[in-house]
């Protein structure tokens, strides 16, 4: 895939890498899927230690600051992956635990809607992916990448203008503009998952190295997170209307 706001997506994902070994330590499908759960865990074990002790709220700015490092570190050395990914797990862990915490403070029973929708999202569109309801064509991966890559340099526009006391309005307000906006954002990033099953299929028929297994895993974490946080953003939008 072409450059996104997620750095494990990218055009040269597979290149340079060896293809196969030897001893037949290749990446399978059934293996990313098990290390995904087992990043899935060690997010849900450091973000329960967030939300179950609320004075651990202190480690949640550092942890996003650090989680991000790790990714871009993860994205570019791809065989560090099977160290760098549950480390980024548990790392994410504890920033997702934090923030959550602080929309169940003021919207109750949010992250359990949120949860919910997102891993309904995540199931919906694998089975869609699967029964061949969406192709992956190279226009789909274009459209995506370019409106990825639009939202993150929108967001970072704002983040900079807002370090200039100028608010850009419908980021945050529950405005019918906000709302459709939210709506859009998540659009994108559930259609980010869809490129991250064509990744691992893909890999999986290169016969790329065992460790692109945790690679794959870590790729679609980081848009499971990228999409938790925009479902929290808009629940918190309709709840506000």
């Amino acid at each position: 895939m072409m450059r996104s706001s997620n750095p494990a997506l990218r055009a040269n994902t597979f290149r340079d890498l060896s293809v196969g070994n030897s001893s037949g330590e290749v990446m399978s499908i059934q293996g990313t899927v098990n290390k995904t759960f087992i990043l899935l865990f060690l997010t849900l074990l450091s973000a329960s230690w967030v939300w179950s002790n609320p004075q651990n709220m202190k480690f949640v700015f550092p942890a996003a600051i650090i989680g991000f490092i790790v990714a871009i570190v993860t994205a570019f050395k791809k065989e560090l992956s099977p160290y760098t990914s549950p480390a980024y797990a548990l790392i994410e862990g504890v920033f997702l635990g934090g923030i959550s915490l602080v929309f169940e403070r003021s919207y109750p029973g949010i992250v359990t809607r949120a949860v919910g929708l997102t891993f309904g999202v995540l199931f919906s569109l694998l089975l869609a992916y699967k029964s061949g309801a969406i192709k992956v064509t190279n226009n789909f991966r274009l459209g995506v990448v370019a409106a990825t890559g639009g939202i993150a340099v929108f967001y970072l526009v704002s983040w900079v203008l807002r370090m200039f006391g100028i608010q850009i309005p419908f980021i945050s307000q529950a405005t019918p503009i906000g709302i459709a906006f939210s709506v859009f954002v998540v659009i994108i990033a559930a259609l980010n998952l869809v490129l991250n099953f064509d990744l691992i299929e893909r890999g999986s028929k290169m016969n790329v190295p065992r460790y692109m297994e945790w690679y794959g895993a870590f790729s679609l974490m980081v848009t499971l997170i990228w999409l938790y946080i925009e479902i929290l953003i808009l629940l918190s939008k309709l709840n506000r209307r």
